[in-house]
């Protein structure tokens, strides 16, 4: 039965959670690993002394923790993980790589855990069994014959721990080389670069503790129902005591509109706690309007109330730059506001009054939704400048809070996966290891994807992640890889970056998260919100061929570089503890590393900014001043986001349902107002094609399923990795380089 018979759409739901989050949750952990193995993985998730959940990076409580500290999404990744299938040798001699490529990815996940080294050999339509020390040499073979260090693309996935990231980027700097592409690149890249130009830090300034006092919460371009489900317990317990949240989004989310905590006996018979009393439903990159917009009429009401709504003490001693911003607001006429927002003034004004009025305790939290466009570093910018004005930085249940996707993301560029670390890092890099790192700035993963596609680079190796799902111009990407002497992955799981692969091409199997790595070792990750805390996997390695990451990263650096180097990589490879001390000697704030992550809870990183110190480059809070734009699709066409489904995380699919959504059955669909599909006579279920337009460029996917659904005028909406073919490979967020995945113009059509 093909897909467009099975689709079905009903009503979007209107809470999140529930009997059917557990329904769900068991029957993924039964099905792929069983009730021994599958129970014994989920009761050690994010338990002190337990192991960091592989999915997203929302932050852990630093005292109690319940039995089951662990979402719907979080056991989903766990049983892909812990499965008790194997893609072994004989699966691999069983189906060619033209057979796997017409499989879906979710397919592709279901098959199980990569049982062992496998090597694609030049001119060969399969993947055959090579021993490690074969594939290490034969890595460290295509290295050695590049012209230069530069030709060779190192990609880090945020799932990496920081222990392995930071061996590897030792590695990749003692091999000469800065190019240390990672999936930041690809998301939350534009976060980083807004928030260290405002406040002096790339991170987000609250803890956990600060929802407990904050009076406002604005989640604004994020669904945590479905991306980061553990926030929702958060965010329940900040609605019961009165705080009011508020959802800014072209989509009315599920997540946002109510909470049924699964445990909890009310919650399991389907009670849910409503989450956010408005929901803002902006169209598509009007947040930097609409903030501008709340900056506007604060100031306003300054005007009108002396000294009650503004934090002037703060504005006086912390910030710089707030005449030119007030002038700049002053100058930003409402018209011009409300037509970029899509929202009211009267809307926009009576969010003012939310902000201004409690007590000045407000948090924004964002994600992707406001970080894949042209112009996301300037609203990024643009939230900063709402805080600085009511002093909402610094201070006990306020601040800002980019929520990150990926599980140690953070902790990956906090230990050196960075195309362009600063000097202070790069001289105690050498300093410790004897080392000399190259200070020329690295490709981002555009610009790899560029250098691969042009000659410029041959060899990609990646350290987790789905390099060609993930990334924009999937047909370009494509071509890039296919053009690489040499594509090498340390993966746990199949995925389509192993068939759309250079000439020779290799996967290295590593133990999962879950899974023990010998007597006593542990390692570290990083969570959203700064904390530090160790991981120790307690489930029996799905194949005894399997190596750490840590391991393989040591022993191809090994081959790569010798022994008998300035770095004795197997020495560090064999005490993880070792590799934790070269870093707190490397990185400021990681004193007494090792004993502090395995307290219970861990430890907290210093965030200046957090107590109103600002590592800027005047020593303050800097308001910013541009002028506020949107994007705008030609007459006719539709502005096109790329978003997830509740049944999968970043490009790991597991399952063809968006439950939240009411979809069933199916991926290629588009999400489009329904006003817009009655101007263009295409009813419900009709089969389309989907052009881009960029540049004077086309890109183009073909009978996709357009389905109805509740967003503004001018606005649609589909699912990645399927619809990043038509994401325009140079149209990229001004000072982040971010692929701008939620702008895109499109045209779409009744299918012949």
């Amino acid at each position: 039965m093909d897909e467009e018979t099975k689709l079905k759409q009903s009503a979007p739901k209107e809470w999140a959670a529930g009997m059917p989050a557990v329904t769900s949750s068991l029957s993924h952990i039964l099905r792929e690993a069983g009730p021994f193995r599958g129970t014994r993985g989920l009761m050690e998730m994010n338990q002190m002394g337990g192991f960091d959940c592989p999915s997203c990076a929302w932050p852990d409580p630093d005292g109690h923790r319940s039995v089951a500290e662990f979402c719907e999404n979080g056991a989903k990744a766990l049983a892909s993980e812990a499965t008790t299938k194997l893609a072994d040798e004989r699966f691999f001699a069983k189906h060619a790589i033209e057979d796997l490529l017409e499989r879906s990815d979710l397919w592709h996940d279901r098959q199980g855990r990569i049982a062992r080294p496998m090597i694609r050999r030049e001119g060969a339509g399969h993947y055959e069994a090579i021993s490690w020390d074969e594939a290490f040499l034969t890595v460290a073979e295509h290295l050695k014959a590049l012209g230069s260090p530069d030709e060779a693309v190192f990609y880090t996935s945020g799932r990496a721990s920081n222990e392995a990231a930071f061996l590897y980027q030792l590695f990749v700097r003692a091999f000469g080389t800065n190019n240390l592409p990672d999936c930041s690149n690809l998301c939350h890249e534009s976060s980083g670069v807004a928030m260290k130009e405002a406040i002096g830090v790339g991170k987000g300034t609250v803890t956990l503790e600060d929802f407990d006092e904050a009076e406002v919460i604005l989640c604004v371009g994020q669904n945590p129902g479905t991306n980061h489900p553990r926030m929702l317990s958060s965010l329940e317990a900040a609605a019961l005591r009165g705080a009011a949240v508020v959802s800014v989004n072209p989509l009315r989310e599920a997540g946002l509109a109510g909470f049924a905590h699964p445990q909890k006996p009310m919650g399991l018979l389907g009670k849910a706690t409503p989450l956010a009393s408005r929901f803002i439903q902006v169209r598509v990159n009007g947040d930097q309007a609409l903030f501008r917009g709340v900056a506007k009429a604060l100031l306003e009401l300054e005007n009108e109330r002396p000294g009650t709504v503004l934090d002037e003490a703060f504005l006086g001693e912390h910030s710089a730059n707030y005449e030119e911003y007030r002038n700049a607001v002053a100058v930003t006429g409402w018209d011009e506001i409300v037509r970029h927002a899509g929202v009211s003034e009267g809307e926009i004004r009576s969010l003012a009054e939310l902000v201004c009025g409690g007590k000045r305790r407000l948090i924004t939290c964002w994600a992707m939704g406001l970080t894949q466009h042209r112009n996301a570093v300037a609203t990024i910018r643009e939230i900063v400048n709402v805080h600085l004005l009511l002093g909402a930085v610094g201070r006990a249940g306020a601040g800002l809070c980019p929520v990150r996707g990926h599980s140690n993301v953070h902790g990956d560029r906090t230990v050196g996966i960075s195309r362009e670390m600063p000097e202070w890092f790069l001289a105690a890099l050498e300093r410790e290891c004897g080392i000399t790192a190259p200070r020329r700035p690295g490709y981002d993963t555009l610009d790899a994807i560029h250098a691969m596609h042009e000659g410029r680079a041959r060899v990609l190796i990646g350290l987790g992640g789905n390099f060609l799902q993930a990334s924009p111009d999937t047909g370009f990407t494509a071509a890039a890889l296919a053009k690489c002497d040499l594509t090498c992955h340390v993966s746990t799981k199949l995925n389509r970056s192993h068939l759309v692969a250079g000439r020779t091409a290799l996967i290295l199997p590593c133990l999962g998260r879950s899974e023990r790595d010998g007597d006593g070792r542990f390692v570290t990750t990083e969570n959203s919100m700064g904390v530090v805390q160790m991981s120790c996997g307690v489930l029996a390695p799905a194949s005894p061929h399997l190596l750490s990451e840590i391991e393989i990263v040591a022993r191809l650096a090994e081959a790569v570089l010798g022994a008998e180097g300035p770095v004795l990589w197997r020495w560090l490879a064999e005490d993880y503890g070792r590799i934790r001390s070269l870093i707190s000697q490397v990185v400021p704030g990681f004193d007494d590393y090792s004993m502090r992550a395995s307290k219970p809870g861990g430890f907290h990183l210093p965030n200046s900014a957090r107590v109103r110190v600002w590592n800027t480059r005047n020593g303050k809070g800097n308001f910013s001043v541009g002028e506020v734009g949107s994007f705008s699709a030609s007459e006719g066409r539709l502005v096109l986001q790329t978003l997830r489904s509740h049944d999968q995380f970043n490009t790991t699919i597991y399952g063809p349902d968006d439950r939240y959504r009411g979809i069933s059955n199916a991926r290629r669909i588009i999400l489009v107002c329904p006003e817009d599909l009655i101007d263009r006579k295409i009813r419900p279920g009709d089969k389309v094609d989907i052009t881009s337009f960029w540049n004077g460029e086309e890109r183009r996917i073909e009978r996709f399923t357009a389905l109805p659904y509740e967003m503004p005028k001018g606005c649609a909406a589909a699912y990645f990795p399927e619809a990043n073919v038509l994401v325009p490979i140079d149209s990229r967020a001004d000072g982040s380089g971010t692929p701008t995945s939620k702008a895109i113009e499109i045209e779409i059509r009744r299918s012949d």
